[in-house]
């Protein structure tokens, strides 16, 4: 069942963006009187779904689902339908407007993705607004795994700036690690000094390679009080105690200092028993004695870290939702020049199909299932944007070229082209989901 809602998910999603983006080319080409002779959600080769005509075009839905295409009269596309070339130009085809109109048809699709993000981020903040844990919250600092503490960091140490910037967002803090084509300068609170850490890039490389960011920081959970539930407890321990101490006279073992997941495990073995605790009352140090259930526990709830949320407006949601919009597509561009750099060796990270249907919950949740919608939505613009051949940005290239010369580009080279964009955009495929193959199957 979790893999059906994880199915369901990546094909709604995929249908929405492909969709949308195919009618940004549909929309423009029809504004500027241009025949679309087809509209198809995936690719129909040899035969589609389903199918209808209405008017002069033909939509359906096809059984390959690696994209979709509008196929516009007039245009070598991915079809490599080159019939119209033997005939008279007509008025309606795409080869007979000017070049500033043609342009726009090719980069409608992409344009229509990144207002597709824009306005779920902007529904986004004005349903659920923004809620993040802040760094400045987490008073106890951070554990590190392994691959943190051959970056420098130790446990406890807090978070001050990376490269002279204040952190707010906890998730920035990760996503600062593994963004990043430079070395990094960490400033870190440690026991109340300010240390500097210079981070070198081969190491934060060899940290992303080996998975390390999978739980590079997690923050420190003390054990404070948020409520007490059992009366043996109530008549003893209040909301905000900080428990930071527990002996028991029985096994005459003790531990202090340590964090949540510690004592819980030590209540678990003295389960039935009775320990004495060491709390922090308003600064006084305080001990009692409390039974521990058959359970391993003691009755009470522990304090969370509060997670902070900024609500909008209406009005406010909207330049939030352009920032946020334009957040991402700046940090994914980065990982793309990341990617091109044989030194970041990012390349070796590329993900296919698997990959991205694996980014989607194994329950639905509204929210998460819109937030990644507008994260593909803009990964779908900025890749076509791109100027291979066989993308929106390789015919607007040409296009655009044609606009600055003069001169348009012959259709044999057009034609060269769209193969050599189809070869290297299959190659691109091949050698990404190869890479979830062997990732999920092999390694």
């Amino acid at each position: 069942m979790d893999i059906l809602v994880k199915i369901i998910q990546f094909f709604l999603c995929f249908t929405i963006l492909v969709g949308i983006h195919e009618f940004g080319h549909f929309i423009m080409a029809r504004i500027f009187r241009i025949r679309v002779e087809k509209f198809y959600i995936f690719f129909d080769l040899g035969f589609s779904l389903f199918k209808f005509r209405r008017g002069e075009t033909e939509y359906g839905m096809g059984w390959l689902p690696l994209g979709g295409y509008c196929k516009i009269a007039g245009m070598i596309d991915e079809s490599m339908d080159k019939g119209y070339q033997n005939q008279a130009v007509q008025p309606w085809e795409f080869r007979a407007k000017p070049a500033w109109q043609r342009f726009l048809v090719m980069i409608a699709g992409v344009m229509m993705n990144v207002i597709l993000a824009v306005a779920i981020y902007i529904g986004i903040c004005y349903t659920w607004g923004d809620t993040y844990l802040s760094n400045e919250d987490v008073k106890w600092g951070y554990n590190f795994n392994e691959a943190g503490h051959r970056l420098g960091f130790q446990n406890g140490d807090r978070i001050v700036s990376i490269d002279g910037e204040p952190i707010d967002n906890y998730v920035d803090i990760l996503n600062a690690m593994i963004i990043t084509d430079t070395d990094r300068k960490v400033v870190v609170d440690r026991g109340g000094e300010q240390v500097e850490l210079s981070i070198p890039l081969d190491s934060l490389i060899a940290m992303r390679q080996n998975k390390g960011y999978e739980g590079l920081l997690i923050p420190r959970q003390p054990f404070v009080i948020d409520s007490v539930v059992a009366p043996t407890a109530a008549a003893r321990l209040r909301k905000g105690d900080e428990i930071v101490g527990m002996s028991s006279r029985r096994t005459n073992d003790s531990y202090e200092n340590m964090e949540f997941r510690d004592y819980r495990a030590y209540l678990e073995l003295h389960a039935g028993d009775t320990v004495t605790l060491a709390v922090l009352r308003n600064g006084e140090r305080l001990s009692f004695d409390l039974p521990v259930s058959e359970e391993g526990a003691l009755g009470v709830i522990r304090a969370t870290y509060p997670l902070r949320t900024r609500e909008y407006t209406f009005w406010q949601a909207i330049p939030a939702g352009f920032h946020k919009a334009g957040a991402v597509i700046a940090s994914y561009w980065e990982q793309l020049k990341m990617i091109v750099q044989p030194k970041t060796k990012m390349y070796e990270e590329l993900g296919g199909f698997l990959s991205i249907g694996s980014i989607f919950p194994s329950t639905w949740d509204w929210q998460d299932f819109w937030l990644k919608t507008a994260f593909l939505s803009i990964i779908l613009a900025v890749m076509n944007i791109i100027p291979i051949p066989g993308l929106d940005g390789g015919h607007a290239i040409f296009t655009f070229w044609e606009m600055i010369t003069r001169r348009k580009v012959s259709d044999k080279v057009l034609e060269a082209a769209q193969y050599v964009g189809l070869i290297i955009i299959l190659m691109l495929l091949l050698y990404a989901n190869g890479n979830d193959i062997y990732r999920f199957f092999i390694k």
